[in-house]
């Protein structure tokens, strides 16, 4: 398999490089944070002028390193390798796993010749208290499974089948080495249980993991469609299953949220500029996981779309919202519309649809609606699944094919 260069997280790394803060790369299991800093970042290292002495790499996951676990003797350790006034860079997969790692890496921010790069696959990992705890000085590199553009950097075939085989299997970076259905199938599976889901039971001590397996089944069958932990209740206790309340599925969402496998997306009242404080909307970090936890048996290509879009969008720095847009119809009766994406960066805005096509003029009148009925300049877009060169509407609005979409990184823009 060809090498994924992953340049966009590289770029974030070498535009942090040496900034005095600890460099913290979040993100699921096995999406490739660990690869990012070494092969990618370390030879990037080596090729600029780093002597392979002063890049400090400790995987805590790997057994021959239990001992590094224990604070202090990790602490001492690197120290001791510190051996003069260059540049040392540390790199330390899955801090997480070490105790009271908070006081070690503080530690770190005094030496003056060391630059410090962790892994964290728990989101809480920087939680506002861990980032009070390095006093401002923790700065996080989010990395994600592989975008359809990378998937499409190593995939060997034409660009529809990569489409057809992404929207499958995703983008966790080892499912390119898998050759047949059964194996991708298989890794897939395997993840979900045996890191995932084992990560959480073991973690929060989940006595009750067939509520868990049961909830994550019943958001990958939901995916975008609104909830909220009452209703997901009400599911539970529709189907005789005892012992769930409103409170357990709260919990057991955040740990799912804090492992990286799902993202909430909050509601957006476009008009009034107030978030709606529930239902909300949830997605899965990687569409092929989500896909095999139903034994790939609900493969409506809409629902994977929407969340592949979004996906996208936080790949590329954006925060995003479900937009909610107040109309009245022609009794004048108020009637709430919905905008699939509001995603902000800085003084960006944009509002993406999503649609499986627009075959009929009525067609294309239903989506622009909720875009027509916001007031003000921002750019309006609606992605569709055929695989078409970009056009402009009537009103203005951008249409273009998801492949083209997903591999322009200025497609918002064109």
């Amino acid at each position: 398999m060809k090498e994924i260069s992953r340049n966009t997280y590289l770029n974030k790394l070498i535009s942090r490089k040496e900034n005095g803060m600890i460099k913290v790369v979040t993100g699921i299991r096995r999406s490739g944070k660990s690869y990012l800093l070494d092969p990618i970042y370390k030879n990037y290292l080596i090729n600029n002028g780093v002597q392979a002495n002063h890049i400090i790499k400790i995987d805590l996951e790997e057994r021959k390193n239990k001992q590094y676990l224990n604070p202090d003797v990790l602490d001492e350790y690197i120290r001791s390798l510190i051996v003069d006034e260059r540049m040392y860079y540390i790199i330390l997969d899955e801090i997480q796993l070490v105790d009271d790692f908070e006081s070690v890496l503080n530690g770190f921010l005094h030496i003056k010749n060391v630059d410090v790069y962790v892994t964290g696959s728990n989101s809480k990992f920087l939680s506002s208290d861990i980032i009070a705890e390095f006093r401002g000085r923790g700065d996080e590199v989010r990395v994600y499974p592989l975008s359809f553009a990378e998937f499409l950097e190593v995939f060997s075939g034409n660009e529809s089948d990569a489409w057809n085989e992404y929207l499958t299997y995703g983008g966790m970076p080892y499912i390119l080495t898998k050759k047949t259905e059964e194996e991708k199938s298989s890794y897939l599976n395997n993840l979900f249980e045996t890191t995932y889901l084992k990560d959480i039971v073991e973690r929060y001590n989940i006595q009750r993991a067939d509520i868990l397996n049961i909830l994550v089944n019943v958001l990958a069958s939901s995916v975008g469609s609104l909830t909220n932990p009452t209703k997901l209740t009400n599911t539970f206790i529709s189907n005789s299953i005892k012992g769930v309340n409103a409170h357990t599925i709260t919990s057991y969402i955040d740990y799912l949220l804090d492992a990286f496998l799902i993202n909430k997306v909050e509601r957006f009242d476009v008009k009034g500029k107030k978030y709606i404080s529930t239902p909300s909307k949830y997605y899965f970090t990687d569409i092929g996981l989500r896909n095999a936890r139903l034994n790939f048996r609900q493969q409506e290509e809409n629902h994977l779309m929407e969340n592949i879009i979004y996906n996208e969008l936080l790949m590329r720095g954006y925060n995003v919202d479900v937009g909610v847009v107040e109309v009245r119809d022609e009794n004048k009766n108020r009637k709430q519309l919905e905008v699939d994406f509001v995603c902000n960066l800085g003084q960006k805005r944009y509002y993406i649809q999503s649609a499986l096509n627009l075959e009929t003029r009525e067609k294309t009148i239903q989506e622009e609606r909720p875009l027509m009925n916001i007031n003000d300049n921002f750019k309006k877009i609606i992605v569709v699944k055929d695989n078409i060169k970009h056009w402009i509407t009537e009103e203005g609005i951008l249409v273009i094919g998801i492949q083209e979409f997903l591999v322009d990184k200025n497609s918002l823009d064109l």
